[in-house]
């Protein structure tokens, strides 16, 4: 039972190793920084992953810069414009509010708007047409459903 424990201990342990070792800042306050500066930025080769949560080499790459700008002294504001301009805005994972990115923030607002809106007049076309009586009919058909009527009854 002890070798079990010691075991599932060690496979318990193994990710706490899997940590990004490359180069660390001596100063935890610029670490810090530089780690959550790299959660911001998307690697390059994953898409969908922060080059903080990368392991691909040029998300290393990406992650040894911020820490470069870091130490250089650059603001935050300052290492993600380095980087931007390096890259391009795709480099970000939140993109900034700009005229170019516009449609991109307002979008889902506005088809939720949208569908919003079909909905409603869907429902309210519904309503309105359950709730009106059915059209009077004219001489002709008011004699033509009497014929119909009479050859039924005379049928059975």
């Amino acid at each position: 039972m002890l070798r079990i424990l010691a075991v599932l201990f060690l496979f318990v342990a193994l990710p706490a190793a899997a940590q990004h070792l490359e180069d660390r800042l001596a100063d935890p306050a610029q670490e810090a920084r530089a780690r959550e500066l790299s959660r911001e930025l998307r690697c390059l080769v994953c898409q969908n992953q922060s080059i903080e949560d990368s392991n691909a080499p040029l998300a290393r790459d990406l992650r040894h810069i911020v820490r470069e700008r870091v130490v250089a002294g650059d603001s935050d504001k300052a290492v993600l414009d380095y980087l931007v301009q390096r890259y391009g805005e795709w480099v970000l994972l939140k993109p900034r509010f700009n005229a170019r990115t516009l449609l991109l923030w307002l979008g889902p607002a506005l088809l939720l708007i949208l569908g919003g809106g079909i909905v409603f007049m869907l429902y309210r076309r519904q309503a309105r047409a359950q709730g009106t009586p059915p059209a009077a009919l004219n001489v002709d058909e008011q004699r033509r459903l009497d014929a119909l009527l009479r050859d039924d009854e005379a049928g059975k």
